[in-house]
């Protein structure tokens, strides 16, 4: 998002475009601990069963696994996975004030072809030292998945890659539905979508099923690949995504995943 080489814009001033403070572009985020790994990641596992779970519960939840915890450390942690509740707050994830919010186009609609509605989401992916995050962007009709990215920041420019593949490739559908994160509500990527022709299509806030079919791809992906190969770098697994169900067309024909 923010070029050192730009040709007309100084750092200062992308920065405030951005509303986002020198010191927190320069700052070099310090890695979690190898405890705080195994927290996200008994946290990511418990969040496919009870994606209702908040703090509290959670906190209960990994005490009675035997790990000694505190609310403040498991919101802490939570957030930087980017896992919202769907019941203890009624959203599923933080939007920016700022943004626009567009409303929810598939109240009662019949999706039954190609190209008619594609939807995207972000999740965290656990590694051996570490973790990224996957966007995905998957055709509902067919349950394709047309275009991925990692990345190890939340940041909107692996998204609106994934977005460009996609429409590159695939053409454009009618309808594009994302939940309220401030990565789908940036301008940035919402111009690419309203520039192509497509009407974007926002859950409602803590309707976490909007999207269902690709948190049922999260849930497959984790289970059948990632929790079963602990991988340690970035093209480690990219290269398990790319030979495994990331490189499927519908999620009910999914390949096993390559180490």
């Amino acid at each position: 998002m923010i070029s050192p080489g730009h040709p007309q814009l100084s750092i200062v001033r992308q920065c405030e475009l951005v509303s986002l403070s020198r010191s927190t572009f320069y700052r070099e985020p310090a890695p979690e601990t190898a405890q705080n790994l195994t927290l996200m990641r008994l946290l990511d596992e418990q969040f496919l069963e009870t994606p209702w779970y908040g703090a509290r519960q959670m906190v209960r939840h990994l005490r009675r696994q035997g790990q000694a915890v505190g609310r403040k450390l498991v919101r802490r942690l939570m957030a930087v996975m980017g896992l919202a509740p769907i019941y203890q707050r009624p959203r599923t994830s933080i939007p920016a004030p700022e943004h626009r919010i567009f409303p929810y186009l598939l109240q009662n609609m019949t999706v039954d072809r190609a190209n008619q509605v594609w939807c995207t989401d972000i999740t965290y992916i656990p590694m051996r030292r570490g973790f990224l995050y996957l966007v995905a962007v998957m055709d509902w009709a067919t349950r394709k998945v047309l275009s991925w990215r990692v990345s190890n920041t939340m940041d909107v420019d692996f998204c609106i890659e994934a977005l460009e593949e996609a429409l590159a490739r695939f053409g454009r559908p009618e309808i594009f539905n994302t939940d309220q994160g401030s990565q789908f509500t940036s301008p940035q990527f919402t111009e690419k979508l309203t520039s192509a022709g497509v009407r974007i299509s926002m859950d409602g806030r803590g309707r976490w099923m909007d999207n269902v079919f690709i948190e049922r791809l999260w849930r497959s992906l984790k289970y059948e690949c990632v929790y079963l190969h602990a991988f340690e770098t970035g093209s480690e697994l990219r290269a398990g995504l790319n030979g495994g169900l990331l490189s499927t067309t519908p999620a009910g024909h999914i390949l096993p995943c390559t180490a």
